[in-house]
């Protein structure tokens, strides 16, 4: 896969990391990284991460900063990453679409 359509993230993803933020001691990054399992065989895991690692993609705007890292990168080609709230809850979501299915959470997928 080529990487020359990195991962994009919407302005309401990175305001929802900015409210995480207002109330902490240090910042934390949003990280987004693709594991084998799941349902689907592949599963997204988004956590919070103080630093970055060397080979990380780092994408920031205004302050906040959502990493990615190399092995994940060509999994989220073109991918945006968003922040939903519905009545089921709210969570940071992956519209992928490299995905060719994806269970019915949405934190699994293939390919």
């Amino acid at each position: 896969m080529d990487l020359s359509l990195p991962p994009k993230v919407t302005d309401r993803a990175y305001a929802r990391l900015a409210e995480i933020n207002e109330n902490g001691k240090t910042t934390q990054a949003l990280r987004i990284a693709v594991e084998g399992g799941g349902c689907s065989g592949f599963q997204y895991e988004i956590k919070l991460e103080t630093q970055p690692n060397n080979d990380d993609l780092v994408l920031e705007k205004n302050g906040q900063v959502v990493l990615v890292d190399k092995i994940s990168l060509p999994f989220l080609e073109n991918a945006v990453i968003d922040y939903t709230q519905e009545l089921i809850g709210a969570r940071f979501i992956i519209e992928n679409p490299n995905a060719t299915s994806s269970c019915g959470c949405g934190i699994s997928f293939s390919i």
